[in-house]
């Protein structure tokens, strides 16, 4: 068996016994992040993520056990605009009782998107190489079709998808609209939009720069449970190590 449980899972229809929902790999790792030594053979290098994405991912999703391949930190951003070198990045957008859209957020990822294309921005390569940046070297991720749609309406032309849409894809730049004002007003709940695979996902497609652009009460949310707060934590830590844009 080949594969990776941190991230999404396969759509599951139909009611199964506690226990018995779960992949042959989960069952294998049990309660551990990552296959213990004695059971299996884990894959401990990234060929994308930049030395300062990959030390988020791994911490949070890894058990810190994944590490980038030599020459990933050669990998940046040249730019005049706000976006520039790498690593982690956050932009706030304030808004009030949105669910599945935010044409705030829709607004400014389109300024952003803008701003990166006509301020000279270049993209250095692990390999040291410089070219220009464009269009198809942005990803831009949202949880929901109807955020999707807002942001096709704005950016014609760009590549822009829900979190499953773009598994397995990959550019040097990411900008993830998280969407959803507060925790309260998220339409599916805390397990979809707080979900640390999703989040996983997400930020894992960005070679150099991720950028999450969101509501600051996202940040806020306020846990009743045990499994809420192990939710809202890797969004917290996300927030700890981000340059606020």
């Amino acid at each position: 068996m080949l594969g990776d449980p941190r991230q999404l899972e396969q759509p599951i229809q139909g009611s199964h016994p506690d226990g018995v929902d779960v992949s042959s790999l989960d069952h294998i790792l049990g309660q551990h992040a990552t296959v213990p030594a004695d059971r299996g053979l884990f894959l401990a290098e990234t060929w994308r993520l930049h030395p300062l994405i990959c030390a988020f991912n791994s911490e949070m999703f890894y058990e810190s056990r994944l590490h980038p391949r030599p020459g990933l930190e050669n990998q940046a951003i040249r730019s005049e605009g706000r976006l520039r070198a790498a690593g982690l990045r956050y932009l706030l957008v304030s808004h009030d009782g949105n669910q599945s859209s935010s044409p705030e957020e829709a607004d400014r990822v389109r300024d952003l998107v803008d701003e990166i294309l006509r301020t000279g921005t270049t993209w250095i390569d692990r390999a040291g190489e410089e070219r220009p940046l464009g269009l198809d070297d942005i990803l831009v991720i949202a949880p929901y079709n109807a955020q999707v749609a807002e942001i096709q309406e704005r950016i014609r032309g760009a590549r822009v998808g829900t979190v499953d849409k773009f598994q397995g894809q990959e550019a040097p730049i990411v900008i993830y609209s998280m969407t959803t004002s507060s925790h309260s007003d998220a339409p599916r709940g805390m397990e979809f939009l707080y979900s640390a695979n999703r989040l996983n996902v997400a930020t894992s497609r960005a070679k150099c720069i991720c950028l999450v652009v969101a509501s600051p009460r996202l940040f806020e949310a306020e846990c009743r449970t045990p499994r809420q707060m192990q939710l809202a934590n890797a969004f917290c830590r996300y927030l700890e190590l981000a340059t606020v844009i």
